[in-house]
């Protein structure tokens, strides 16, 4: 009684863009994918994904890992966590991260322990340290969570190195990576790109420390929903049984459509693709940093992202210049305020916004919570033109606080509350 007989979608040729090949979807083909499938998969779909991670990590079948679908690998993040953390347990996660991570932690009532990043990705010293200084007597994190492409928000890809630091130390101290890579596809660095950890555990003692998430919301359609995940077998089931009390299944009919697209390709075509998706954010990317080095030199800083859509740009002590003020209240007897650090969510939410800026202040993307003076801007959308115009607002933003900051300093090192809490 299902009321659909065909299907069909247009799409861009891989090797040619200019060409549309129109792609049809009926009968027998149809009738599955109207139909309810397996938890684990489309089955032509997951082949096509071995073959593709096979492809591009080198990873066999029978090496203890398969492949499970998820709806966005959001969906798999959540549901590993809630297979593998306990509430209470201590994690490792990556700082500044991926700001929708963290409420799945927060729901377990989890103790995040950030591990700092730089320009070269999650820094294995400061890793180590942790590790190494832990409390005797308490259970040691059972997972790490970690962005290693083009990461949201700070845009760095780590280098291999840094991926096989972390990874010896996921063996000496028996925890798991999860590995969200959903820029993977979106590379536009001159080198090749650096081997995932999931290709990288091969040559570690032992194979199964890596829980991988893919995902084709960058690079084939966010609306679609899908994304999947590559790991030990045994902590994928534990996921798929997870799916069958939640949502039963990922939507057979859009795995069907995502599976007919797939093969129409074939594997050169899909590298092809993403080769185009990653030149076309590359040349994003080239006009964003021009814009900003014309209007914003000496005022941020920032390290040019080889992967994904994102900058983190750090102000020069522009945002909140040195200075302290002190706070006299009767009740709670005083306090100070310092401008050292830095810090961009005041100024982002009202004189940026007054300007007409929009930005992400760097705040909801620290694990437990903090002061920053980055942003993150994305450059995934608005054309040359509109960038221009967006870096001369905010230089403007910056100097008009800049200004008004200095203004503030001038007014002296002591004043009341009531006199104090307007200006600040």
């Amino acid at each position: 009684m299902f009321p659909f007989t065909s299907l069909s979608f247009t799409s861009v040729s891989p090797h040619s863009p200019d060409q549309e090949t129109t792609l049809t979807i009926d009968g027998a083909q149809l009738q599955v994918g109207l139909q309810y499938t397996e938890t684990d998969g489309l089955k032509p779909l997951i082949n096509w994904l071995d073959g593709l991670q096979k492809a591009n990590h080198g990873r066999s079948k029978g090496e203890g890992w398969r492949v499970t679908p998820g709806c966005g690998s959001q969906d798999l993040i959540y549901k590993a966590v809630q297979c593998m953390v306990n509430p209470g347990d201590a994690v490792l996660i990556e700082s500044p991260v991926y700001a929708g991570v963290i409420p799945i932690f927060a729901s377990l009532n989890c103790k995040q322990i950030e591990v700092e990043t730089d320009a070269y990705g999650i820094c294995s010293s400061s890793l180590r340290k942790t590790l190494e200084q832990w409390p005797k007597g308490k259970p040691k994190p059972k997972v790490l969570y970690t962005i290693p492409y083009g990461c949201n928000p700070t845009g760095v890809t780590a280098t291999t190195d840094r991926r096989k630091e972390v990874l010896e130390l996921a063996r000496q101290h028996n925890f798991m990576i999860l590995e969200d890579d959903p820029y993977f596809y979106v590379y536009y660095g001159e080198a090749p790109r650096y081997p995932s950890y999931f290709q990288l555990e091969l040559d570690e003692p032992e194979v199964g420390r890596v829980i991988r998430f893919d995902s084709f919301s960058k690079i084939l359609s966010a609306g679609i929903r899908i994304g999947f995940a590559s790991g030990p077998s045994v902590l994928l089931n534990a996921i798929d049984q997870l799916t069958s009390t939640a949502n039963l299944q990922v939507p057979t009919l859009t795995q069907l459509i995502i599976f007919r697209l797939l093969d129409s390709w074939g594997y050169d075509g899909f590298a092809a693709h993403v080769q185009r998706v990653g030149q076309f954010y590359k040349e994003k990317r080239d006009i964003f940093e021009r814009a900003m080095r014309k209007h914003l030199t000496g005022l941020v800083e920032w390290t040019s992202p080889e992967a994904g859509m994102f900058l983190w740009i750090k102000s020069l002590r522009v945002l909140l210049p040195r200075f302290k003020i002190l706070l006299t209240d009767e009740r709670a007897g005083a306090s100070s305020v310092s401008g050292d650090a830095g810090d961009s969510e005041t100024v982002i939410r009202t004189r940026a916004f007054a300007n007409d800026v929009l930005a992400m202040p760097g705040a909801p993307f620290i694990p437990n919570g903090g002061r920053t003076p980055y942003v993150r801007a994305s450059f995934s959308l608005i054309g040359e033109d509109e960038v221009d115009v967006a870096m001369q607002r905010l230089r403007e933003t910056i100097l008009q606080e800049r200004a008004a900051r200095k203004a503030m300093a001038t007014l002296g090192t002591s004043t009341t509350r009531e006199e104090s809490l307007d200006e600040l």
